[in-house]
């Protein structure tokens, strides 16, 4: 029995094959070999046509059909991840109506504020653990206050990974996991945020029919079977945003359990029991992916915007024929501390952790006669891992104190150079998985569809490659020097 694990990301769309007696990846793919272009109509913005991830999607899928190596006729279910806090409007006949706004857009900060405000502090806190901030429902009340032509046309709102399951099945669903990442969840109340509809005014018939993360999410059309080369009426019997996702590919459930990740954003993730919250909203608290009203389990989330990004960024600066191993070789070969070059990495829209502010890259002390390319990139996987302190040190402000942080050697990970220099400056080990996004939305498909009877026997077989541990604490005046420059970017701010 096979189960099919769809990832919507930013830069890319990954599908992949796992067979579910021993819970490995059979084959996997993704489209397309380079980064997927983000729309900036506007300094701050940031969109994605949700068609372009439907044809990726499709593409990925041929080539894991490709490669021969399964019968897609076993597959029995599947499972969807998703880049989280896109905003995906759809009409009454299941037509778009506008690209997505995606999680990296700014343009919705000053609503968000004003949302804070006016609602109360205490009062978002308390209820939905988070400000509305940037997230999903103030993206859509700058629709409607900006684009009321698109507003009055829609039937329902969606997350990017919603749109593939429509597409699937013909279906629209949410999740309270998906209502609390958009800030439409009301944790004491259990219940969509009536403060926050009530406030922009929306009509609570945009909301799609609330399932659990692990369900029925619709069955695959005959003629989307056809087109896929799939089983008609197998289940999408799982959808959750990437972090999560993520989480959960590490078997990351429990209360005080964290997982990491580097890819286009860098993320920390960890579970709590408590329904917690940081009064600045620097760090935010959604419904994981096993949340229910009598088992409280909440992911405390830390995002980055730019970490991945940077190093794209930073590897087409220089050419696109140098590849990131040739990258992290030539970044082995500079001293720690990268002779003074500091680098503060937050060039990818508003910083949730820096009080939604834009501070940007910054490139400090840059000496014409001794830095080089090497240089430049030991010094951005430095200031990343830098801001990964910072932000866990807010998270430990927030009562998160991991002894050890799960996860999988993949994006910035693969690089021994980052993981040591992560290790090093937050003084936490990081043990290292194989681990997969997709995978882990194929194996939370077979808990959805109940072919596994618990998320234990779903990870029976998950392996640990490598752990690192602190070597010392030689990083310390180097972040103290990178936390200087910050402060001073932010009083400027």
């Amino acid at each position: 029995m096979l189960l099919l694990g769809i990832d919507i990301g930013t830069s890319s769309v990954k599908v992949c094959v796992v067979d579910a007696d021993t819970q490995q990846i059979v084959t996997s793919a993704q489209y397309p070999d380079e980064e997927s272009p983000i729309i900036s109509l506007q300094p701050g913005w940031a969109e994605q046509s949700p068609a372009m991830w439907w044809e990726q999607m499709q593409q990925a899928l041929k080539r894991c059909h490709a490669t021969g190596t399964y019968n897609p006729n076993d597959i029995a279910a599947i499972g969807i991840a998703y880049q989280m806090h896109g905003l995906v409007l759809v009409d009454k006949d299941q037509n778009l109506l506008r690209n997505s706004i995606i999680w990296c857009d700014s343009r919705a900060v000053e609503i968000g504020d004003k949302a804070f405000d006016a609602i109360g502090h205490d009062k978002c806190l308390s209820t939905m653990l988070n400000s509305p901030g940037n997230f999903t429902a103030s993206k859509l009340a700058w629709v409607k206050a900006n684009e009321p032509e698109v507003y009055a046309k829609i039937d329902k709102i969606m997350l990017p990974g919603d749109y593939i399951a429509m597409k699937l099945t013909g279906e629209i669903t949410t999740s309270e996991s998906a209502l609390s990442e958009g800030i439409f969840f009301d944790f004491k109340n259990n219940s969509i945020a009536k403060q926050v509809t009530n406030y922009y005014g929306f009509d609570e018939s945009l909301f799609p029919p609330v399932h659990p993360v692990f369900s029925s999410h619709g069955t695959v059309l005959q003629s989307m079977a056809g087109q896929l080369g799939i089983p008609e009426g197998i289940p999408v019997a799982y959808k959750a945003g990437d972090q999560p996702n993520n989480a959960l590919s590490l078997n990351v459930l429990n209360p005080g359990e964290v997982a990491a990740t580097a890819g286009t954003s860098g993320v920390i993730y960890g579970v709590s029991d408590k329904l917690r919250f940081d009064p600045q909203s620097r760090v935010n608290t959604f419904a994981h992916v096993n949340y229910a009203h009598d088992l409280q389990r909440l992911g405390v989330l830390l995002c980055i915007n730019g970490t991945g990004s940077l190093y794209r960024w930073t590897k087409n600066l220089f050419g696109t024929t140098i590849g990131y191993h040739q990258m992290n070789d030539e970044a082995t070969q500079v001293p720690l501390g990268s002779n003074g070059l500091r680098i503060l990495p937050f060039g990818n829209g508003a910083e949730r952790m820096l009080n939604n502010k834009l501070v940007g890259v910054h490139l400090h002390h840059i000496d014409l006669n001794l830095h080089t390319r090497a240089h430049i990139f030991r010094a951005v996987q430095e200031g990343i891992a830098c801001a990964f302190r910072y932000g866990l040190d807010i998270m430990r402000e927030n009562g998160m104190n991991p002894t050890v942080i799960r996860a999988g050697r993949s994006n910035l990970f693969l690089s021994r150079l980052f993981t040591e220099t992560f290790v090093n400056v937050t003084g936490v080990p990081v043990e290292l998985y194989k681990n997969d996004g997709s995978a882990g939305a194929a194996l939370g498909a077979g808990i959805g569809a109940g072919i596994f009877t618990s998320p234990a026997e779903a990870f029976s077989n998950m392996q640990r490659i490598d752990v690192v541990e602190p070597s010392g604490s030689a990083m310390e005046p180097v972040y103290a020097e990178w936390k200087a420059l910050l402060d001073r970017e932010l009083l400027i701010n």
